[in-house]
């Protein structure tokens, strides 16, 4: 119910009176209900909110992108697809065959090998057996990261020496859904995900269709990492804590980011290319 005035919001999270109704008129937000005499009134759902998007800032996180973070669900309910398209509204969908977003994450995953120094490394696998068929790989990226998480249907929580760490999800949420890979690191940020497409269930495994995006904005790649850890904690507390403030100690990606686009542009085509071609006929026994 909304009962508090703007003079209480602001004592109670210490953003002013000016502020507030700045963001309203900039951005559509909060988005106080209003008594018959005109005056604005706030819930105390509102008053979380303000207080999440003002430590946002603080962190560095753009307004846009703090205001889609605070007004997303928490913990199981989250979709790292949508909230990427919510932080950066201009990208646009591209339907690819599995093969071709493996081949594109495994130029992401080569290149944070080869540019990033101590990244903060985040996947989903929708299945644990696709997660076992890159697991070698996967031991050598966490080897050098400040932190490797992967999600997918897991029978339980395990941190494997010398591994990533591996947090289940439950059948029921949109992650069961969805592909994404985060590289969130100082010299290098990248973020590829999508969602499946229903009705598929005929359809060989490596021509199944997904909806993808992929951006290597610094902001926005955080928003895709902070999602992810979110979802992590909440399913594997015991193992995660307070992970999500690891990414406070982390600085956002600085490097030139035209270069940086241009290096993982020219590795995603070159092993697009190469997954395309099809494998010569087996000889006959």
């Amino acid at each position: 119910m909304a009962k508090l005035s703007i003079g209480e919001v602001a004592a109670r999270t210490g953003v002013g009176e000016g502020t507030l109704r700045m963001w309203e008129q900039r951005y559509g937000f909060p988005e106080p209900e209003r008594t018959a005499a005109g005056a604005r009134r706030y819930s105390d759902r509102d008053v979380e909110m303000i207080r999440q998007i003002s430590l946002d800032r603080d962190r560095g996180l753009a307004m846009r992108a703090a205001i889609a973070r605070a007004r997303q669900p928490s913990g199981r309910d989250v979709s790292v697809f949508a909230a990427t398209r919510r932080a950066v509204p201009g990208l646009v969908p591209q339907r690819l065959r599995k093969w071709a977003l493996i081949a594109m994450s495994r130029a992401i995953e080569d290149e944070s090998l080869a540019a990033a120094e101590q990244p903060v490394v985040l996947a989903t696998f929708q299945k644990e057996r696709f997660y076992r068929h890159v697991e070698r790989r996967w031991e050598e990226l966490a080897r050098t990261a400040r932190l490797a998480v992967v999600l997918a249907d897991f029978p339980a929580p395990d941190m494997p020496l010398w591994k990533p760490i591996e947090v289940p999800i439950a059948p029921d949420v949109p992650l069961v859904r969805e592909w994404a890979l985060v590289v969130d690191a100082p010299g290098f940020a990248a973020c590829l995900t999508a969602w499946e497409v229903p009705d598929q269930a005929e359809v060989p495994d490596a021509e199944r269709l997904f909806e993808a995006i992929w951006t290597v904005e610094p902001e926005p790649v955080r928003e895709a990492a902070r999602v992810l850890l979110r979802t992590a904690v909440a399913n594997g507390p015991e193992l995660l804590g307070n992970a999500e403030r690891l990414l406070d100690d982390v600085p956002p990606a600085g490097a030139d980011a035209v270069a940086q686009l241009n290096q993982l542009t020219n590795r995603m085509v070159a092993y697009l290319a190469r997954a395309a071609v099809p494998a010569p006929p087996r000889a006959s026994v």
